[in-house]
């Protein structure tokens, strides 16, 4: 999923990142980088937070609320897009500030739009949260499960739908993802040391 989400990071980051007068043109790719790196993290951090439903609302929106300011998962991920672009590529805050709120909207925006297209392969919603949970909701119709939650499950009229079972597989599967892949940096930070 990484590779696609990067290839849509490039497709919206002309003006955000190429043109950008703040960024060094050899720093591009890095930058963009770490913009497909701060979604994919965000959405994994939600779902290992227990927001299953925020994030199966946010991608498995008909409409674009991505792309709009007041959505809270698409702001935990500029905030931390920011911090990136404060630390490592020492951008001033407006500067970064800048960059985070045009591109990080704009890309979500796309991939949700792509994740709701039928005829684009390259986004499901059932491979984004299997990518993100190391596989947890394989078998799993997620699209489905939206289809059935806006057409009315709450057939006792409470304003409650019964998501615990989903949101728990979903929360251990990231937290297990997140888990491997901190051992995985951990040991390639100890081989690289070990060996260089």
């Amino acid at each position: 999923m990484l590779e696609q989400l990067m290839d849509l990071v490039r497709e919206h980051a002309q003006g955000a990142v190429v043109n950008n007068p703040a960024i060094p043109n050899d720093q591009n790719e890095a930058v963009m980088g770490a913009a497909a790196t701060s979604i994919t993290t965000g959405l994994q951090q939600e779902l290992a937070s227990g927001n299953a439903a925020g994030v199966l609302s946010l991608l498995g929106a008909g409409g674009n609320t991505a792309g709009e300011t007041g959505n809270s998962i698409v702001n935990n991920i500029s905030n931390n897009f920011i911090g990136t672009l404060l630390e490592k590529f020492n951008l001033d805050k407006g500067a970064a500030q800048q960059l985070a709120t045009s591109l990080i909207p704009t890309v979500m925006g796309a991939l949700v739009h792509k994740t709701n297209d039928a005829s684009n392969n390259n986004f499901s919603l059932d491979g984004i949260i299997n990518s993100l949970t190391g596989g947890s909701a394989q078998g799993i119709n997620l699209q489905g499960i939206l289809g059935k939650l806006s057409g009315g499950l709450d057939k006792n009229g409470d304003g409650h739908v019964d998501l615990e079972d989903l949101k728990s597989l979903l929360s251990n599967g990231a937290q297990q993802q997140q888990q491997q892949q901190n051992n995985n940096d951990s040991i390639g930070g100890f081989l690289k040391n070990l060996l260089g």
